[in-house]
């Protein structure tokens, strides 16, 4: 089966996601996330892209964004990783040494109602959930942390969001995900899949030629007379 269309259409809200190649860690001091962010800030400023959320873990990076032109994602994307690549490697002396990222990134469209609070909740939660800090805000390294604490300068890389935060925004992401939330979450981060409620997503895949993301990989099973199994 081949790679299901990269969706990147204005307008609409997206997660995206790089890992290390290897997984390997790419930050590893204070520094290095240092100069991650002013390289992303450097990024918002060129494209036509609201940064919504993020955050950066040790071999990762979690982001959701709203491209304001058809195409911007990618371009944002590509810029972001060349960009850091080049100074990482200038950084460690390692140009040449191969790949720090694993590929391309991974996205898919989120519907912009609670489902985008819970991805966003999802996102600034990262670290947390990983036990990289005692709680969500505390995290320097994501856009929770600078909506919290930031300056109002800090505050500008984030745009504004499509519907408010819920009251209490903090505590509610110091909440855990239900099971369903994040069984459905890893399923559109490993497939593509829109992320939302039945109608929209359906809607959004069709739209988007996005149906072989809603779809299990792998050969359907078969009775004995070669009969197809309906599952």
């Amino acid at each position: 089966m081949g790679r299901a269309p990269r969706v990147d259409v204005a307008g609409h809200c997206y997660h995206i996601l790089n890992r290390a190649n290897h997984r390997e860690t790419v930050f590893h001091k204070d520094g290095d996330y240092e100069a991650f962010e002013a390289i992303l800030a450097e990024a918002v400023a060129r494209s036509d892209v609201d940064l919504l959320a993020y955050c950066l873990m040790p071999n990762h990076w979690h982001m959701v964004v709203r491209p304001n032109v058809d195409g911007e994602m990618s371009r944002f994307c590509q810029w972001l990783t060349l960009t850091h690549t080049q100074r990482y490697n200038a950084h460690y002396e390692i140009t040449g040494h191969g790949h720090l990222y694993q590929g391309r990134y991974k996205s898919f469209p989120i519907q912009d109602d609670d489902h985008f609070l819970t991805v966003c909740r999802y996102v600034e939660r990262n670290a947390f959930t990983a036990q990289l800090c005692e709680s969500p805000e505390n995290w320097r390294w994501g856009s929770l942390f600078r909506w919290k604490y930031g300056s109002t300068k800090e505050k500008t890389l984030l745009g504004s969001w499509p519907i408010a935060r819920r009251p209490k925004w903090s505590e509610w992401v110091r909440m855990e995900l239900s099971e369903r939330e994040l069984k459905k979450l890893r399923w559109s981060v490993e497939r593509g899949a829109p992320y939302g409620d039945e109608g929209w997503t359906e809607s959004i895949a069709r739209r988007y030629n996005l149906e072989m993301t809603m779809r299990p990989r792998g050969r359907p099973k078969k009775f004995a007379g070669n009969k197809t199994e309906i599952t």
